[in-house]
């Protein structure tokens, strides 16, 4: 790989990185509001700093803005906390929030995967802002509520306590020298679970570890034809990530082109993930340097709207 390559692709890496720490982060059982800004006009100011004031969606149907990077959401829909095989955790973050679509294909995979795995439930982790757009942690995505991680932690047998779904960690599904993943906590119903979540059509990736998907290739029984969605990326040893098409009529959703059909099973689709070079990357010479905020001028130009609109009522 060319010089010119590798320092973008170590950047990459360790951001992806320190997105799947803090994605494992604890919470905060009695968080604090972030402050008032002193200028909230000032265009210098990051956008991830007035998307993460507004606790309430805009007022609205819903509609979708921009790209999954780089946008925003009106009219979003909360996921309801609990259901009868679901709970959602780390609530002191409040991004709960996606398109209506989104949040009906999560209960209807909690369900799903409950009749076909035996999955006693699904925890629910971050699917977006209550009007998308950039988080001041964890994502560089999930701005435009179509996308949202799943633990790979099957829920416990009862209900979680708010102390419970602040601090507990979910279970490492990777073995230690990344190569595999751990036969000990990875098991044929997370396989069913994922194939359930991938053969929802409004779905068009997950991501996942590339350790999970080289396991699916080994594991999958008959219609294989799932596994195309499925897609190895860095930090996701702990949850999977699930990511919509835009929904029919969203002319301002800015989505990604269709990937291609293969299974994405030959060792030379999987090569590169258990090269060296992946699995124990040197630093780079110094550290990179962090980009500046993504600034509301940078957004599309409707997300001004989005955020000026009025909240929605609880």
């Amino acid at each position: 790989m060319s010089p010119r390559r590798i320092a973008p692709l170590l950047l990459m890496m360790t951001l992806l990185a320190a997105g799947s720490a803090l994605a494992q982060d604890k919470g905060s059982v009695n968080p604090k509001p972030l402050p008032p800004l002193a200028n909230p006009n000032d265009p210098k100011i990051g956008a991830r700093e007035l998307f993460a004031r507004k606790l309430l969606p805009s007022t609205g149907a819903a509609h979708v803005i921009g790209s999954y990077v780089k946008g925003c959401i009106g009219g979003a829909q909360q996921m309801p906390l609990n259901g009868d095989d679901w709970q959602v955790m780390r609530l002191s973050r409040n991004r709960n929030y996606g398109h209506p679509d989104m949040i009906a294909l999560i209960k209807r995979l909690a369900a799903k995967a409950h009749k076909d795995a035996g999955w006693p439930g699904i925890l629910v982790g971050d699917i977006g802002q209550p009007r998308g757009g950039p988080a001041l942690s964890g994502h560089a995505s999930h701005q435009i509520g179509l996308d949202a991680d799943i633990w790979l932690t099957p829920m416990p047998d009862h209900r979680l306590s708010r102390e419970e779904r602040e601090e507990m960690s979910a279970v490492m599904m990777v073995r230690e020298d990344r190569l595999d993943i751990d036969p000990k906590v990875f098991t044929p119903s997370h396989v069913l679970m994922l194939r359930d979540a991938a053969q929802e059509p409004a779905v068009q990736r997950i991501f996942v570890n590339p350790a999970i998907k080289k396991a699916l290739c080994r594991e999958a029984k008959g219609d294989r034809s799932w596994l195309s969605k499925i897609r190895p990326w860095w930090g996701h040893d702990y949850h999977f990530h699930i990511r919509m098409r835009c929904p029919a009529g969203a002319s301002e959703c800015q989505g990604q082109p269709s990937q291609s059909e293969d299974e994405g099973c030959k060792p030379s689709d999987l090569a590169y993930w258990f090269s060296e070079g992946v699995l124990h990357p040197k630093p780079p010479p110094e550290p990179p340097k962090p980009k500046p905020p993504m600034t509301l001028a940078q957004m599309p130009a409707a997300c001004k709207a989005v955020l000026r609109a009025a909240d929605a009522k609880r």
